[in-house]
């Protein structure tokens, strides 16, 4: 039970240690590790402002040091005055200890000058020590990005650390808006968490804050800046397409006399049990300073899964007496039952079992028993286990580890479920199954496996199940050796969890959800600890790309809908829009939320549940891309200014639908409700 009890210790530690100090010395903010210093103020001042604007970038720069300090409650106030030739800006910090090693601050700047103060920067910059720090930039950057660097550095962020590099983005393309170093050398990390809005004065009509790093010899700054963005040596661009970034520049302000602007922030300093850890504790910091848990202002579970049955069932096709299921596209233009990834006909196979006492539609058992016969119809190469996924009416095609394990995962939960009911003849079902896993477990266990990228995590699950359901140890082993391999690539984040899409080649959440689904199921299955541990570092890799605030929106398709962020998911570091994919790994947020005892958790997969079922039309029809920050990949794309507040609804693929179901189904198995 000791043993245990440390295990969740460790899983479960979010609270700062003790020895993170805060406190304000000859007038600059200081953050200290057992006395010593790690944070503090740049040698030239600690506050900023720059004056002028060319080569798209800011320049000028003016700075000052406090000259007076108060108290005030729980609140030390520090002020001083910027000299410029146009006039003096006052600038104000209050600061207080929110817990031990979280600070807040709120900054103030006052423009006293009697003119309009043009292409001015405001500026929030604290420099933490230590060399070629890591970074995370939730949904954007993942301690480098370095798996993505191996493909193409130049389509996705990419940072090392060194002298010179910067890696800053508008606060609108955050998830979880803050930004995390990690000294893995120094063991410690720091995250400075921000709180996102617009800037008055601002020449873009669109213009808010950017926060991010920039490294220096030996240390690296945390800034906010009101508005210039810059990644990959490239000053003023934004990550705005798929394959390309686009120039967003003149990112200034021309502040009219009287001018109050204000910016709040908090900075978070700890100690770190290991390399490739840093990130986790801002992740639930970010939690607490957001609360994202206001559920009941979306949609009902009732009405979701009712509302998807419906959706799912006109997506029924039948190409003749055998070959019948669930189309990937809408069946007026284009026919097509594909399993995995976007086609996920193989889904409802599971889920419609699990849920048709709710549902009670008696067409339920028969596109059960006939979508799975057909589709366990599919050949399997034995030599490395994939089996072709999709069949539009004359040809197989596709195969491949992410769409596969996919497959195999809902066969392997529809073979369980059935033999629980008895309603269902599966012979079929799991002769199919077999033989993708015995093909699967060989090609895994062979000294030559060496898989690519995290894609191949999603076998894990599935040979997990199927090592249970048909008592082969073979599919265990086969299970047990992926497990490890990819814990030991990836819990210490030197290359995160990446490859989980087939539009992208970097760090991904479906990669995440690949070991985080693994994992745990590996845990449910053997009960063995160690599985918890990873499960926590792959599932808190997930949270990260989920929108814990209200991103507000420009006039455009989402402010039309008065749509809410909370809850959705970033795609990718290349795709930079949100989805509903989430959905589809809350039931296992929450189900850690009970492990480890986190009611946060449970909270949360609630509301990443119900929220996502909004920008449902009159249809039931959604769409699968929106545009929260300066990112599309349809539609009009040459205008970044006009990017953002975008909806692109026309690619409906089945899985917007089938995730919804098959989360139901996984809640309603817990006896949950969201």
């Amino acid at each position: 039970m000791k043993r245990v009890a440390l295990l969740f210790a460790l899983v479960t530690a979010t609270v700062l240690s003790a020895s993170a100090q805060f406190q304000i010395v000859d007038c600059r903010p200081v953050f200290s590790l057992d006395g010593s210093a790690i944070i503090t103020s740049p040698d030239e001042g600690l506050w900023s402002v720059a004056t002028s604007w060319s080569d798209d970038w800011m320049g000028d720069w003016h700075s000052a040091s406090a000259t007076k300090q108060e108290q005030s409650g729980e609140w030390t106030i520090l002020s001083g005055v910027i000299k410029l030739p146009q006039g003096d800006m006052l600038v104000r910090d209050s600061y207080r200890q929110v817990r031990d090693g979280l600070v807040q601050c709120v900054r103030r700047y006052e423009w006293r000058g009697e003119q309009t103060l043009p292409t001015a920067t405001l500026s929030v910059r604290l420099r933490m020590k230590g060399r070629e720090m890591m970074p995370c930039m939730p949904g954007i950057l993942y301690y480098g990005n370095k798996n993505g660097a191996k493909v193409n550095s130049t389509i996705i962020p990419v940072y090392e650390g060194k002298a010179g590099e910067f890696a800053i983005f508008e606060e609108h393309r955050y998830p979880m808006p803050f930004a995390m170093l990690e000294s893995a050398a120094g063991g410690y990390a720091a995250a400075l968490h921000t709180v996102p809005s617009p800037v008055r004065g601002a020449v873009l009509a669109d213009q808010w804050w950017s926060v991010g790093v920039e490294a220096g010899d030996g240390y690296t700054d945390f800034v906010l800046y009101s508005g210039p963005i810059g990644y990959n040596g490239q000053h003023s661009v934004a990550k705005a397409l798929q394959r390309k970034p686009m120039r967003y520049a003149d990112t200034y302000l021309n502040i009219e006399p009287g001018r109050i602007i204000e910016k709040t922030f908090y900075v978070e300093l700890y100690k770190i049990s290991g390399e490739g850890t840093g990130f986790q504790q801002p992740i639930y910091t970010s939690l607490d300073l957001n609360k994202p848990y206001d559920v009941e202002r979306f949609p009902s579970f009732d009405e979701i899964v009712k509302g998807k049955f419906a959706f799912a069932k006109n997506r029924w096709i039948e190409f003749d007496d055998k070959a019948v299921g669930f189309n990937m596209y809408d069946t007026k233009s284009r026919k097509d039952l594909v399993m995995g990834w976007c086609g996920q006909a193989d889904s409802p196979g599971y889920s419609l079992q699990v849920l048709a006492d709710r549902l009670d539609d008696e067409q339920i058992e028969s596109m059960v028993q006939r979508s799975l016969d057909y589709l366990s119809t599919f050949e399997v190469d034995a030599t490395r286990g994939l089996f072709p996924v999709g069949f539009n009416g004359k040809d197989f095609h596709g195969g491949d580890p992410v769409s596969c394990g996919q497959a195999m995962y809902n066969f392997a939960k529809a073979i369980e479920t059935a033999r629980k009911s008895r309603d269902y003849d599966i012979k079929q079902w799991e002769n199919f199954l077999r033989r993708a896993a015995d093909a699967v477990s060989a090609t895994i266990l062979s000294a030559e496996w060496n898989p690519r990228s995290t894609a191949e995590g999603f076998y894990i699950a599935p040979l997990a199940i199927a090592s249970k359901l048909f008592k082969n140890n073979i599919y265990r082993q086969a299970a047990e050796k992926a497990a490890a391999l990819f814990a030991e690539r990836h819990l210490t984040m030197n290359g995160c969890y990446w490859g989980g899409t087939l539009d992208a080649t970097c760090e991904d959440k479906e990669g995440s959800w690949a070991a985080f689904q693994g994992f745990l199921e590996m845990y449910e299955r053997f009960k063995d600890e160690k599985y918890l541990i990873w499960a926590k570092h792959a599932m808190d890799v997930c949270l990260s790309y989920v929108v814990v605030w209200d991103i507000p929106m420009p006039a455009g398709r989402m402010a039309d809908y008065n749509f809410k962020t909370t809850g959705w998911t970033v795609v990718s570091a290349q795709n930079q829009h949100i989805d509903v994919y989430g959905v589809l790994f809350a039931p296992e947020v929450y189900k850690m939320g009970k492990y480890l005892k986190d009611e946060r958790l449970c909270r949360l997969a609630k509301v990443m549940y119900r929220t996502c079922y909004q920008l449902t039309d009159a249809y039931g029809s959604q769409g699968e891309q929106l545009q929260q920050t300066n990112f599309a990949q349809h539609g009009d794309m040459s205008n970044v200014y006009k990017l953002r507040g975008g909806y692109s609804e026309s690619w409906t693929v089945f899985w917007i639908t089938a995730h919804f179901l098959n989360a139901a189904a996984r809640f309603e198995e817990m006896g949950v409700t969201p």
